[in-house]
C-alpha cells in the first residue's frame, strides 16, 4: 500500500491544493487594479462584481472562482500547523506561531500594504488576509497546547455558529465599535488613528480563526501512518458533505449566509449565480462550505497524481509567502507600465475621491479578456523566481532560521 507522499516533512498534495489556489487568487487582484467595465454591460460591475444587477456570466465566474483562494488557504495552514506538530513539541511550535504571527501583521501592514497603494505617505493601513492569518496564528500558539477535542470543537463552534450574528436582535447591541469589527462585523471598515492615518479592516479575523483550528485538525488524516484508503474515503465523505450541507442550507434561506438567494428578473441563469452569491467578509458558513468542500475533494483525488500541473502548482505551493508578496509587487508595476502606455500622466498619479491607490485613476485598464492576459503573463513571470527560491530553501533550511518567515 502506497504512502502518501511526502518531499521532505511536506505532503505533495496539499502544496499542490495551495499552489492552485495561490494562482487562481492573483487573478482575481489583476481583476482588481485592470477591469474597466464596459459601459454597455454597466460600469459599476468593476467595483462590485457579483451585484447580480449590473454583472454578467463570465465576470461573476472570474470573482467566484477565485472565493476558493482564502479559505482554502487559511485553512491549509492549519493543517501544515497540525504537521508540525508531528515533528516538533508543542511548545516549539507555539513559539514559532506566536512570533511567525507576529510578523506576518507586520507584513500586511507595511510590506503588502505598500503593495496595494504605491503610497509612501502610508495614508491608509490595510488588514487582509494575511493580517487575519497572523492573529490567527498567535492565538492557534497558545490554543495549540490544549487537547484536540478542545481545539476541534472551539473552531466547530466558530465557524457554524457564528451566523447568528447576522440576526439583528443577537448583533444590535454589539456593533459599531472598533473592536467588534476586528472580530466580525466589518465590512471595509475605516478607522482614524490620528490625522491623516486611517486603516481599513477588510478581514475580521475570529471566523478565520476558525477555519485555521478545524485545519489544524483536518491535519490528522495526513499523519505519519495513516491508510491512505481511508483517508481517501475520509476526504471524500467530508468533502462532498459539506457540499450537500451547502445546497440544503442554501437552498432553505434559514441560516448560513446574511444574504438570502432570490428568483432574478433577468432569468434562470442570474437565479442560479444568485444562489452561489455569498458572503465573503465575514466568510459565512455557507461560503466556506462552498470553497472547502470542493478543496478537500480534490485533496482525495490529487494525493498519488505525479504530472507536469502537479510539479508546476506544487512550485508555487511550496513557496507561498513569496508568491504572495511578489504578485503583488509584478501587479502594480504593470499598472505603472499601463498607466503611462495608456496616456495618464503624473497628474493622475495621486488618486481622488480619498481612494490610496497610486497610479490607479478612473478609465484605466482593459477589459476581461486584457485582464486574463496579465493574469497569465503574472503566473508564468514568477514561476522561476518561485522554483529557485524554492531550491535554496531546501538547501538551506536548517542553516538559516529566517527561511521558515518568508
Amino acid at each position: 500500500m502506497k504512502e502518501l507522499t511526502v518531499s521532505g516533512h511536506r505532503v505533495q498534495s496539499i502544496d499542490v491544493l495551495r499552489g492552485l489556489v495561490m494562482v487562481i487568487m492573483a487573478l482575481d487582484h489583476v481583476r482588481d487594479f485592470f477591469y474597466k467595465a464596459d459601459l454597455s454591460k454597466a460600469a459599476d460591475a468593476a467595483l462590485d462584481p457579483t451585484n447580480m444587477q449590473t454583472t454578467y456570466p463570465a465576470l461573476f465566474f472570474t470573482r467566484w472562482i477565485t472565493h476558493f483562494c482564502a479559505p482554502i488557504f487559511v485553512f491549509l495552514a492549519g493543517t501544515s500547523v497540525y504537521l508540525m506538530c508531528q515533528r516538533k513539541s508543542k511548545k516549539e511550535v507555539s513559539l514559532f506561531l506566536i512570533k511567525r504571527g507576529f510578523w506576518l501583521v507586520f507584513v500586511e501592514v507595511v510590506i503588502v500594504t505598500f503593495s496595494w497603494t504605491f503610497n509612501p505617505f502610508f495614508n491608509v493601513f490595510i488588514l487582509q488576509v494575511i493580517w487575519a492569518i497572523g492573529i490567527s496564528m498567535i492565538l492557534l500558539g497558545f490554543l495549540v497546547l490544549l487537547p484536540y477535542r478542545v481545539i476541534f470543537a472551539l473552531g466547530l463552534l466558530i465557524v457554524a455558529g457564528h451566523n447568528v450574528m447576522d440576526y439583528p436582535t443577537v448583533s444590535s447591541g454589539l456593533k459599531g465599535t472598533m473592536v467588534s469589527d476586528l472580530l466580525y462585523f466589518s465590512n471595509f471598515s475605516a478607522y482614524q488613528l490620528w490625522q491623516g492615518q486611517f486603516f481599513l479592516i477588510v478581514y475580521a479575523f475570529l471566523p478565520w480563526t476558525g477555519v485555521m483550528l478545524l485545519g489544524y485538525c483536518f491535519g490528522k488524516l495526513f499523519q505519519s501512518g495513516v491508510d491512505p484508503v481511508w483517508r481517501k474515503k475520509m476526504l471524500l465523505g467530508i468533502g462532498t458533505g459539506l457540499i450537500l450541507l451547502f445546497i440544503i442550507l442554501r437552498s432553505t434561506n434559514i441560516y448560513g449566509d446574511p444574504v438570502p438567494w432570490s428568483t432574478q428578473p433577468r432569468g434562470a441563469l442570474y437565479t442560479f449565480l444568485s444562489f452561489l452569491n455569498l458572503n465573503k467578509y465575514p466568510p459565512s458558513l455557507l461560503f466556506l462550505c462552498m470553497t472547502i468542500g470542493p478543496g478537500i475533494l480534490f485533496l482525495a483525488f490529487i494525493e498519488k497524481v505525479q504530472n507536469v500541473f502537479t510539479k508546476i502548482m506544487n512550485v508555487y505551493g511550496r513557496v507561498p509567502m513569496l508568491y504572495y508578496i511578489l504578485h503583488f509587487y509584478l501587479i502594480h508595476i504593470i499598472c505603472v507600465i499601463v498607466f503611462y502606455a495608456q496616456g495618464f500622466g503624473t497628474k493622475d498619479i495621486v488618486p481622488t475621491g480619498g481612494l490610496p491607490f497610486f497610479f490607479k485613476p478612473n478609465g484605466l485598464g482593459f477589459g476581461l479578456l486584457g485582464v486574463y492576459a496579465i493574469w497569465l503573463l503574472v503566473v508564468v513571470l514568477l514561476y522561476p523566481i518561485c522554483k529557485k527560491y524554492d531550491r535554496y530553501k531546501t538547501a538551506h533550511a536548517k542553516e538559516k532560521w529566517w527561511l521558515s518567515y518568508i
